[in-house]
């Protein structure tokens, strides 16, 4: 249990370091901005409590919203999002899947956790631009800027992903 806090606080600390030392500063063509810290919402296996995947979202979000000057926006799009996280696992996991399962290529199959990645990080991002907005007024560059930030945090999860499927293959 400590083994599993201890790798989730590492994770925590990588993400939020990350996300305020390099992707706060990253806008590709002032529109597309990296959020890649709901990466640790993936990590969370199906047997975890609703509560316990709260609580990391919520300080997740909170770290990552003092870092970035933006007061409540990842707290809140976080928080969102690791509402329905253990309910679109439960729903996307093979019926014959171990309690402890993690989400993961190997385990939900290549496009499967594609598809889960990309549901999760789509209600994040979206979630995130509309509370960022807040108007409908320059609906164009809003659904640009979600639409491209989508793109590119999803596409950094499945990177982190597939580096860290490479190193979990190693350690067995």
């Amino acid at each position: 249990m400590l083994v599993i806090f201890l790798k989730r606080t590492l994770w925590l600390v990588a993400l939020v370091a990350a996300q305020m030392m390099v992707f706060n500063y990253i806008h590709l063509f002032g529109y597309a901005t990296p959020l890649p810290y709901v990466y640790l919402l993936l990590l969370f296996p199906l047997d975890s409590s609703r509560w316990s995947v709260l609580l990391w979202g919520f300080v997740c979000g909170l770290l990552c919203d003092f870092a970035s000057l933006t007061p409540g926006l990842g707290a809140a799009s976080m928080t969102l999002t690791a509402f329905i996280q253990p309910l679109l696992l439960r729903a996307m996991a093979p019926k014959d899947a171990l309690e402890d399962m993690q989400a993961s290529y190997h385990t939900l199959g290549g496009w499967g956790y594609v598809r889960y990645a990309a549901i999760l990080t789509l209600l994040f991002t979206l979630t995130y631009f509309l509370l960022l907005s807040f108007s409908f007024f320059h609906a164009i560059d809003l659904a640009i800027s979600f639409a491209s930030s989508w793109l590119l945090t999803l596409v950094l999860c499945l990177a982190m992903e597939k580096v860290r499927g490479r190193e979990v293959k190693s350690e067995k």
